[in-house]
């Protein structure tokens, strides 16, 4: 397919050409009626730039199929046999994704170590979720994705799951065996979805970890905004093969998604298919000699332990994206936490995630010779400033196998059940009703349905008197637990 061609920006441009006034939404009318404020600091472009797809970008049959051209472009680009556009992020994606394969009552394998937005989707969807524990490194307190082997347990043991979900690279950067996983599943003829909302850049360098539509997925998920070039909320599902219906995928997704969708998220998403499809080997080629420097600095850093190729060398990952750079901080004797906050306060620099032993900082494309030197200065600048940050409580970080809670409810009865609150420490042995997720990266440490033990209280508690954000609690201090009613 011609890469050159943008077929929403193309249609945006003859928008601006043909000057249509318009009296339907946006209420704004191309920025005319926006508060000169706001504009002063947003930019009339960005309202200029925001024009509904239905009697706006495209008539109102949708007879150009502007959308559908730049959707099919996607697809040709990654190696997949349709792709569709969301502009409600990968959380709605996922939840597509997870409609098309398993509904109210069958069973689904997935990833503990999902993000939030994955157990939301099992509470919304009412899919009896069959959990398949990562692998724990607990050296690092570090999640891993799950291994073939784990995965064929857990068929073994529920033979009626209709698909699994599995997440990779994890927001740390290690990554599955995706054609293990697919292998397994396809024994079974049950569907892989992958969602790899931290990899929409894998598909256009050979040095980056497998993508999942090369190696045998069904269906996959990537939040673009996250490692790309498309603006916040940019999603692409991609699907191949026949074990998914698109017809299905399609129906799934308009129940769900927005019926006024965002040009904006359009247009970034096609020019950015087109970007990388055109000059992609070059310039992720270039973040990764980058990765590499920062990297190796790092290393040279006395108190800082970069997360290496070690992980895959000790069997704990398949792969390691080089462009997620995590930082062990706990040498210095702080956490990940105060990591972060004292870079945004000393140094104003903004990293990707941080935790209660690590920071997480990610080299994209968009990186230059300046902000690779300014992200290597910081963090010694950090090494030398450490002693004077105040030392905080220690988090009381559970063994492992702590992680791994009962699921004594469904997650939907419990999130929607009757409920009430109650003492953290009186939650203990009690069922929760809610979400509890350090945040970020957002992996729940409980979640509904699950049986609270004395060992995750003990943690978020800790790890909130040391900096540690639960914002899906109903009390983010976790000095009192929503659980099911007796």
């Amino acid at each position: 397919m011609d890469h050159s061609r943008v077929p929403v920006l193309e249609a945006l441009e003859e928008f601006r050409r043909r000057g249509d006034v318009v009296y339907g939404p946006p209420g704004h009318k191309q920025g005319r009626g926006v508060d000169p404020r706001v504009l002063e600091i947003l930019g009339e472009d960005l309202f200029r730039a925001d024009v509904l797809s239905l009697n706006g970008l495209d008539d109102r049959r949708q007879s150009q199929g502007i959308v559908s051209q730049a959707e099919e472009l996607m697809a040709d680009a990654v190696g997949a046999d349709k792709a569709f556009f969301s502009t409600c992020g990968s959380s709605l994606s996922v939840k597509t994704a997870m409609l098309a394969v398993a509904g109210p009552g069958e069973k689904m394998l997935i990833s503990r170590n999902a993000h939030k937005s994955v157990i939301a989707a099992v509470v919304v969807n009412g899919v009896d979720p069959v959990w398949v524990h990562p692998k724990f490194d607990g050296e690092r307190h570090m999640a891993h994705p799950p291994e073939p082997e784990d995965v064929r347990r857990a068929l073994d043991a529920h033979p009626d799951a209709k698909g699994m979900l599995l997440i990779t690279p994890t927001d740390w950067g290690t990554c599955a065996d995706i054609r293990g996983v697919a292998e397994v599943c396809h024994e079974r003829d049950v569907a892989l979805i992958v969602d790899e909302a931290w990899g929409a850049h894998l598909p256009f360098h050979p040095d980056l970890p497998a993508w999942g539509m090369d190696v045998g997925a069904d269906l996959v998920v990537t939040s673009v905004h996250k490692m790309g070039g498309a603006v916040e909320q940019s999603s692409v599902f991609h699907l191949k093969g026949d074990r998914i219906s698109p017809d299905v995928l399609k129906q799934r997704e308009d129940l769900l998604g927005t019926t006024s969708a965002s040009s904006l998220v359009f247009a970034t998403l096609d020019g950015w298919r087109r970007q990388m499809a055109e000059q992609g080997h070059d310039l992720l080629g270039t973040a990764l000699r980058r990765a590499a420097r920062v990297r190796e600095a790092i290393a040279k850093t006395p108190g800082l332990r970069p997360l290496d190729r070690e992980v895959v060398d000790e069997g704990l990952a398949a792969e390691l994206d080089p462009l997620k750079i995590s930082i062990d901080v706990r040498e210095l004797g702080i956490s990940g936490m105060q990591a972060a906050e004292w870079l945004r306060a000393d140094r104003h620099i903004d990293v990707g995630a941080a935790d209660t032993c690590r920071i997480n900082a990610q080299i994209t494309h968009a990186d230059d010779d300046r902000t690779e030197e300014l992200l290597v200065e910081s963090l010694r600048k950090l090494v030398e400033g450490a002693d004077a940050i105040e030392r905080q409580p220690r988090v009381r970080l559970p063994e492992p196998r702590a992680l791994e809670l009962e699921q004594a409810v469904l997650p939907r009865e419990a999130f929607l059940g009757p409920a009430e609150r109650v003492p953290a420490e009186k939650a203990v042995g009690r069922v929760a009703a809610e979400m509890l997720s350090p945040y970020p990266p957002g992996v729940p440490a409980v979640a509904p349905g699950e049986v609270i033990t004395t060992e995750v209280v003990e943690y978020l508690r800790s790890g909130v008197a040391a900096g540690m954000l639960i914002p899906d609690a109903a009390d983010p201090m976790v000095e009192t637990i929503r659980v099911m009613a007796r």
